[in-house]
């Protein structure tokens, strides 16, 4: 597919040649998959890969679950889909998927940007972090709002706990859940791809386990409910935050992105510890499926409500000390640039009138004192 103009010809199979042509390997990689559809031999493993799986009936499925509690009372036909083994498959080639985006991304709109504002190694970096994370961020965000709204969610919160275990989703709930995770999936080998900074890998690395973890076990867990309703103004937060850094990137005067990103932040985390402590303190605990069966889907124990619970406050306390951290030094920063400014700026101070020697004071008085000539 050529995403990148090669000056170099590096050996074959070496580390840059690798990630020079990495785009392209994965796209062979992914059209060998979609070629398989074509032959009946293995359209029935290729099928696996790009559709999601366990599709169950509509009518089967309301029977055992009234699912979200606002299907319409004809019961039209609804595709409902549980998780299990073969998603794998799908999360592996939707991740091929998210290495071709990234760096389609990267081709054409974050490098021709990098070009026009001539940007140090390390805004480079940051600039390229922020660009990819922005992107997805918007199409998460818009993504999931349209999910709460066609499915009337966000009206009801008792929809968080009521009918657990909710084994069954709709597509468009399954389909977000794959992308999600196989998008932060291929964020692990993009920092090698994109040759990150040794210094920048650790920070990256904590996000990118955090969102794989809490994202994949709110998916295991049937409580997809409530992870789509914390990461939807999580994402919104963290798009306002990434898109006020590319526009400081551009102009560095443009600063009032990141005090309303602040204030969301600060928002989104007594939100997030809200709806978590009302689900898993008061609302799992009241429900009528108590107990622990895999076959069923049911994870309703008190062992894991609490491991559930504290991971949520755990992180959100890890990232309100970020938060803390990260305004004071950019405090310390703003102090110290106005000190320096009015320093600079400050009015030289006015020289006083200098006080005659004695022998300027001695030739004054004796020229006071002599006589007009007339």
């Amino acid at each position: 597919m050529g995403f990148r103009k090669k000056n170099k010809s590096p050996p074959v199979l070496s580390h840059e040649f690798v990630i020079q042509n990495h785009a392209d390997m994965v796209s062979c990689l992914a059209m060998i998959i979609l070629l398989g559809l074509m032959f009946e031999v293995t359209a029935k493993f290729a099928i696996m890969f790009i559709t999601v799986q366990y599709n169950c009936s509509a009518f089967s499925c309301i029977c055992n679950v009234f699912y979200w509690s606002c299907i319409p009372p004809q019961f039209e036909p609804v595709n409902l889909y549980q998780y299990g083994p073969k998603d794998v498959a799908t999360v592996f080639f939707y991740l091929l998927i998210a290495v071709i985006l990234h760096a389609l991304i990267q081709e054409y709109i974050l490098d021709k940007m990098n070009r026009r504002l001539h940007l140090s190694k390390t805004k480079h970096s940051k600039f390229n972090e922020s660009g990819q994370l922005a992107a997805f961020y918007l199409f998460s965000f818009i993504w999931g709002c349209s999910i709460l709204t066609a499915e009337d969610f966000a009206t009801n919160p008792t929809f968080l706990w009521e009918g657990y275990p909710h084994t069954h989703m709709v597509f468009q709930v399954k389909f977000f859940y794959i992308c999600q995770i196989a998008y932060w999936l291929h964020a692990l080998p993009e920092l090698y791809f994109q040759k990150v900074r040794k210094e920048d890998i650790p920070r990256q690395l904590y996000y990118i386990c955090l969102y794989v973890v809490h994202i994949t076990g709110a998916y295991v867990l049937n409580l997809h409910r409530l992870g789509l309703v914390l990461l939807v103004p999580h994402y919104l937060v963290e798009l306002l935050f990434h898109a006020s850094r590319l526009f400081y990137f551009s102009d560095e005067n443009k600063q009032k992105g990141f005090t309303l990103w602040a204030l969301l932040f600060v928002i989104a985390r007594l939100l997030t510890l809200t709806l978590s402590v009302l689900t898993f303190g008061f609302g799992l605990p009241r429900t009528e499926n108590q107990g622990f069966s895999l076959a069923e889907g049911n994870f309703n124990v008190l062992t894991i409500r609490m491991t559930c619970l504290a991971a949520i406050c755990l992180t959100q306390a890890w990232m309100m000390w970020k938060f803390i951290n990260f305004q004071l030094k950019k405090w310390r920063e703003h102090s110290q640039n106005q000190a320096s400014k009015k320093k600079m700026v400050s009015p030289k101070s006015k020289p006083h009138k200098r006080e005659p020697t004695r022998g300027e004071y001695s030739r004054t008085s004796a020229s006071s004192q002599t006589p007009r000539q007339t």
